[in-house]
């Protein structure tokens, strides 16, 4: 099995309510979408990464991700100046945060993007909404089609703005229809598909409108209360499943919860081609990440899930190795 990811690399810092201590510069962002992958894959397997470092962090990047073998790092470039920096301050309630971002990255050219479309499937994730550009998407698409690559799309901070003060907050997008057109599965929470028209549709409207863009599969996450699927067959048909929220002890930082879960889902669905099924193990996986201190402990991912009775499918024995450059 082989999965490319996209989308932007961050260094978080964290502020939990309560703690005087903050969990400072660990890597975040597309970082937690790629170290699921590669925790939940075989060594056979491969996660192809395509997104930039800042060259003061390219080094520290590379060690981290040295002890995997099953991660590509031939796609991973340096660039001036600082990676994006990311605050994200929770508050009494645990539900609510305020995020702010500085040093956003410039947008992955798609000439970076195009050598890695051979896999098994493309998981892009707008981690700072910049990612990549809608053509460039065009252009990811153009090249997946014809080959049956499944895409999944997370809209994650696509529907957020930045203001002077760098915090981020929700707003719509005018040609959202082009960027959900003919994508496999798409994935946004529930306050993002809220706020996602300019018309302020409610679900079932947007359902409505979105599913007929030739998409088959939708995921609206609801944190601690599960997850809905939407999913139309070739018959256009739609039906939906609601999938109730699990817990697996407290609830320690929901950080990258979404990131795990687009993660887990698309790992399940190419090896079911069941997108309930993904979304069911998906669900799981990312309630245990929400009692994670950081990405450090998803190297334990698969042992914890195994632990848990949570069955993980066995690899695709064409997967293939290729750690190193191309």
């Amino acid at each position: 099995m082989t999965i490319t990811i996209i989308g932007h690399l961050c260094k978080d810092i964290v502020h939990l309510p309560g703690e005087k201590d903050v969990h400072e510069g660990s890597f975040g962002g597309i970082m937690f979408t790629l170290l699921t992958l590669a925790n939940l894959m075989n060594e056979r397997d491969c996660v192809q990464p395509v997104f930039g470092v800042g060259q003061a962090d390219y080094e520290t990047l590379m060690e981290q991700l040295k002890p995997y073998k099953n991660i590509d790092v031939s796609g991973i470039f340096k660039f001036k100046g600082p990676t994006n920096q990311v605050q994200l301050f929770y508050q009494k309630d645990a539900k609510t945060r305020i995020e702010c971002s500085q040093n956003i990255s410039a947008p992955i050219p798609f000439n970076r993007i195009k050598p890695y479309l051979d896999g098994d499937g493309v998981l892009i994730n707008m981690i700072s909404g910049s990612d990549i550009t809608l053509d460039t998407l065009g252009y990811i698409r153009m090249e997946t089609r014809e080959q049956g690559i499944p895409i999944h799309f997370d809209f994650h901070s696509l529907t957020l703005g930045t203001d002077q003060e760098f915090k981020r907050f929700r707003r719509p997008i005018t040609d959202w229809r082009r960027w959900c057109f003919m994508l496999n599965s798409i994935q946004m929470s529930e306050e993002e598909s809220l706020g996602l028209s300019a018309e302020r549709y409610d679900e079932k409207t947007l359902t409505n409108h979105l599913m007929p863009l030739m998409v088959e599969t939708l995921l609206i996450t609801r944190g601690k209360r599960g997850v809905t699927v939407i999913v139309q067959d070739i018959h256009k048909k739609l039906t939906q499943k609601d999938i109730a929220g699990v817990s697996f002890g407290d609830t320690v930082d929901t950080t990258g919860c979404g990131d795990v879960f687009g993660a887990a889902f698309l790992y399940q669905y190419i090896k079911s081609k069941d997108s309930f099924v993904a979304a069911e193990f998906a669900n799981k996986t990312a309630a245990l990440n929400a009692t994670f201190k950081s990405t450090k402990e998803l190297e334990g991912l698969r042992t914890n899930l195994e632990q848990l009775g949570i069955t993980i499918s066995k690899s695709a024995p064409n997967g293939k190795n290729t750690n190193g450059s191309r």
